[in-house]
């Protein structure tokens, strides 16, 4: 029985390894999404961009900025003068965290009555993001408050860390999570659902059928991205009300906004998956095809790890990525309140990417019908 079990095993592996497209599957895929992956996927934080806004002219002062300068985990990229600046900063996301030094702080730090307050704005959209950081601020004071406790002979810590977070006051992951939730399964359904549509037909036979009715090739490509576009909107709609009634994360932006931000997104993904359509002769090929975009979106949208944390030619490949731009307007509508106007540069590069994979899509169609 062994021998006649081993033989077909033999066989088998012999069928795959003389396929040229089941080589491909087998090496090509892993081998590169190991390296996208392995550069993308990290939680370790860089040059995290920091503002400084020291109040207080005294030598402990210049001293605990010296160190946020030179920790090799932050890169100063903004110094604040007026408290007006504050906002902007956070809002445009200039800098990740904001590091505020009172006008008394070196006074403060003399005095044995009180505690020198240092405090922290954090931009809490991205919670992940922002709590890794506010561990490496944490750790450069204690080194401080472990310096001045040793040259000054005190027996307690005399500088305070005061922390407040924009947008997410309690830095709740679940804020940050759940709305790129939307996203993520909105992609995932109107990517398989597209992806199939045409290669369900080849595979069924009615493929044929379609190209004997008067209907032309643009006419069958808008037919078959519309079930798509309008699953996907149903889809979005419900982790929204979801998202807002369950897990009870603040809706605070506008809902026009958002929907638009959705359409044009559910329209981008719609053009991917009738490219992978058009090329797949099974449906089995569609799910491959779906499968192999849709792990490195995920991973190269920002949805887990920050993008600016990635590599410069991995945050390049990003750019193609439509998630990238839809999880900023999800998360910016939802936690800052923001409006059509202020997400104009994330939805441009959403409907570029659609006509293009659209017209692509139309391009491989028209190909395969003549």
């Amino acid at each position: 029985m062994w021998s006649r079990i081993c033989a077909l095993l033999i066989k088998e592996f012999l069928n795959l390894l003389k396929d040229k497209k089941s080589r491909f599957v087998l090496i090509g895929p892993p081998l590169i999404q190991m390296f996208v992956f392995g550069y993308a996927a990290t939680y370790d934080l860089n040059k995290i961009p920091l503002a400084i806004y020291n109040e207080d002219s005294g030598e402990a002062s210049r001293d605990l900025v010296a160190r946020f300068q030179g920790a090799p985990a932050f890169e100063q990229v903004l110094y604040i003068t007026r408290h007006d600046q504050i906002a902007d900063t956070l809002d445009h996301k200039t800098a990740l965290l904001i590091v505020h030094i009172g006008e008394h702080f070196s006074r403060d730090l003399l005095s044995a009555q009180r505690n020198a307050k240092v405090q922290v704005l954090l931009d809490g959209r991205n919670s992940n993001t922002a709590q890794i950081a506010l561990g490496y601020v944490q750790s450069i004071i204690s080194d401080f408050n472990l310096s001045w406790i040793r040259e000054h002979g005190l027996t307690q810590p005399p500088a305070r860390l005061e922390i407040r977070a924009w947008f997410n006051p309690n830095l709740v992951s679940r804020w940050f999570i759940v709305p790129g939730i939307v996203g993520l399964l909105t992609l995932v359904v109107t990517v398989i659902v597209t992806a199939l549509s045409v290669a369900r037909e080849r595979e069924q036979g009615t493929f044929d059928q379609l190209l004997v009715t008067p209907l032309t090739p643009l006419e069958i490509l808008i037919g078959k991205a519309i079930p798509g576009l309008l699953i996907g909107l149903l889809e979005a709609s419900f982790i929204i009300a979801m998202t807002v009634v369950w897990f009870e994360v603040p809706l605070l932006g506008s809902i026009a906004a958002l929907y638009l931000g959705i359409t044009l997104f559910v329209f981008a993904v719609i053009g991917i998956g009738l490219m992978i359509s058009s090329l797949a002769v099974t449906q089995q090929q569609g799910l491959l095809g779906g499968f192999l975009f849709i792990v490195p979106a995920v991973i190269l949208s920002g949805y887990a790890t920050p993008i600016a944390n990635m590599p410069p030619w991995v945050q390049t490949l990003t750019l193609i990525n439509p998630l990238r731009y839809f999880l900023v307007i999800v998360r910016a509508v939802f936690l800052q309140g923001a409006d059509t106007a202020s997400l104009l540069n994330q939805y441009w590069p959403m409907a570029l990417i659609g006509l293009l994979c659209l017209a692509s899509a139309g391009w491989l169609f028209r190909r395969r019908l003549y």
